[in-house]
């Protein structure tokens, strides 16, 4: 599944390329609960169509009353040229409840009407480039700039200008075509990653079966470096093969990839950090960003189960969520046995 930002931008610029009124809406504030992050993009074209989300779909639904279907009734809000506007949502209780928002949530978007084309089929080539690009709109004349960025950051605004960063969709490695690598796979598909799988092993690559995946036959060690792993990207080696997943390991620890981890057992972990220490000179401190055994405890068993328990763990570390003590694979295990 592509990364949802691109599909928004992409869909308001071809509603402006062909000449059609349309708004993009920006969460840029919360407070308390949220259905919808910091920097969620929705777009709004005048024949009342959406793309994107800002909340479970109440929100959505007063933006489309307010400025396409409302004007033939008589509405003040139009999709005309102007200033980008903020607009606040969930200050009351009753509020709260018309627009099914978290007891005590308030969120504020910033409403950009008509953005000139030209910037938005800047901005969608260069994210469909794999670029990262910081996109910086004055508050008061609503002129846009595109600068590319080095790294992602958190959305800011303040009384002149807004800053989001947009960015590549994040990319998932998984090195070996087995069954759970499938599980995974379609998981990782549907939580917005492009993924990726590495298996030279012809017998278990030729059986592949989930679709929209890239599917390598390179060893391990060069796909990853082909890969080019980045703070967007996780490495996941899946084979129990240590001539696969160590060279694969030892490659990816030396990017930046946000998540690197191996499966496997307790003691199958202790092993292979003995074997990268003793075989190839690494160091405790050189693996303390290698993840083992991966995946939350969940009591897992089947491939599918132990699937949702890494996928659990891959996006609680890209949401920067710190897990508790007692979701650990190792510790949860450990203490079973006292």
């Amino acid at each position: 599944m592509e990364n949802l930002d691109v599909i928004v931008l992409r869909h308001l610029r071809d509603w402006r390329q062909q000449g059609k009124r349309a708004l993009l809406a920006t969460v840029v504030r919360t407070w308390g609960s949220s259905p919808r992050p910091l920097g969620s993009i929705m777009a709004l074209c005048e024949t009342g169509a959406v793309v994107g989300s800002v909340s479970g779909g109440c929100i959505e639904d007063d933006l489309i009353y307010r400025y396409t279907s409302a004007r033939t009734a008589g509405a003040n809000e139009a999709l005309d040229d102007g200033p980008p506007q903020l607009l606040r949502y969930g200050i009351t209780a009753d509020e709260a409840h018309r627009f099914g928002l978290p007891c005590g949530g308030t969120l504020e978007l910033m409403l950009e009407f008509n953005p000139e084309y030209r910037l938005l089929a800047d901005l969608v080539q260069r994210l469909e480039s794999g670029g990262l690009v910081r996109r910086i709109t004055d508050l008061a004349s609503g002129a846009v700039s595109l600068e590319m960025a080095n790294r992602s950051e958190e959305l800011s605004i303040d009384a002149d200008r807004l800053v989001n960063i947009y960015g590549p969709e994040y990319r998932m490695l998984l090195i070996g075509a087995g069954q759970m690598t499938e599980y995974l796979a379609t998981m990782a598909l549907f939580t917005g990653f492009m993924v990726t799988v590495c298996d030279p092993r012809g017998e278990y690559s030729s059986s592949w079966s989930v679709p929209s995946v890239k599917l390598l036959s390179d060893w391990p060690d060069d796909a990853v470096r082909g890969f080019k792993p980045d703070r967007r990207t996780c490495v996941l080696a899946l084979t129990h093969d240590p001539k696969l997943d160590d060279i694969a390991l030892l490659e990816a620890l030396q990017t930046d990839a946000f998540y690197v981890g191996a499966i496997g057992s307790r003691s199958n972990n202790q092993a292979r950090h003995l074997r990268l220490i003793e075989h190839f000179g690494q160091s405790e401190e050189t693996l303390a960003r290698l993840r083992g055994p991966i995946g939350i405890y969940i009591g897992s068993k089947t491939p599918a189960e132990i699937a949702v328990s890494v996928m659990a763990e891959v996006l609680a570390v890209k949401n920067a969520v710190p897990l508790p003590r007692d979701l650990d694979v190792a510790h949860a295990k450990n203490t079973q046995l006292k």
